[in-house]
């Protein structure tokens, strides 16, 4: 498998098809095997946070799920056709787990979201096993019984839409005794799969302005999309040679 590194983070170069064939494979092993959809804020979060950017890069598959990302992988001579956001990646698997008998479980979001993502995508996935699904609001006293709620529930594939980096910790800390052979954070998609959050149209998401959409409908994103520009700065003093590779200059 291709990969090259972005400011130390580790980006596996596979299009949503590919990555959907090695999942489903991580799942059939029983490898519980952990996936981030990695973006440009988690590569940034990834300069100051060391415990961060280990998670990452010892994830079983990293993906590009942003436009800056795809950017720079591309201008490095990557051959990567595609992001691969949370939102598509969790579709794609569950018609492949609809067509493979494959239980999943829907972990992430505020009260009833997770549910009502899961029935969307079993009345568009004709055969879809939803294991169970659970809200987002708990603390670490709960993981335990959330944890053993899972593994007896069945599932062997978990989406986990908990926001970076807490899904991502909490997959390092709990997929192992899930039972479930793989395990992916996908941040808000529940909310978008739910209908709760409006998706970008198509024609901006081909131009990868998907960001700049989201920004005009809930401009109090701002302070968060001030990750791109200083990331887009990050990656240009790495390229003269004046950052370090996963450190930040203060």
């Amino acid at each position: 498998m291709d990969s090259l590194e972005i400011l130390g983070c580790r980006l596996d170069l596979l299009d949503a098809d590919a990555a959907t064939e090695r999942i489903m494979q991580f799942v059939r092993d029983g490898a519980a095997a952990q996936v981030v959809t990695l973006g440009t804020e988690m590569v940034v979060q990834a300069q100051r946070d060391t415990a961060f950017r280990e998670v990452v890069n010892a994830c079983a598959l990293s993906l590009c799920d942003t436009v800056g990302l795809l950017t720079v992988a591309r201008r490095r001579g990557a051959k990567l056709r595609e992001r691969v956001t949370g939102v598509e990646l969790v579709q794609h698997l569950c018609d492949r787990a609809a067509r493979d008998g494959v239980p999943v479980y829907f972990l992430g979001g505020a009260e009833g979201v997770a549910a009502d993502a899961a029935a969307i995508l079993e009345a568009r996935f004709p055969g879809l096993r939803v294991a169970g699904t659970r809200n987002g609001f708990f603390t670490l006293e709960d993981e335990a019984v959330i944890v053993e709620a899972i593994r007896s529930s069945g599932a062997k594939l978990l989406f986990v839409g908990l926001g970076s980096p807490r899904q991502e910790f909490w997959l390092a800390r709990n997929l192992g005794a899930t039972g479930c052979g793989a395990g992916i954070g996908v941040g808000g998609s529940f909310d978008v799969l739910s209908g709760r959050v409006e998706r970008a149209p198509v024609a901006w998401q081909r131009a990868g302005l998907e960001w700049l959409y989201r920004l005009l409908r809930e401009p109090r994103r701002f302070r968060r999309q001030l990750a791109l520009p200083y990331f887009v700065w990050l990656v240009a003093l790495e390229r003269l040679g004046l950052q370090e590779k996963g450190t930040t200059n203060t």
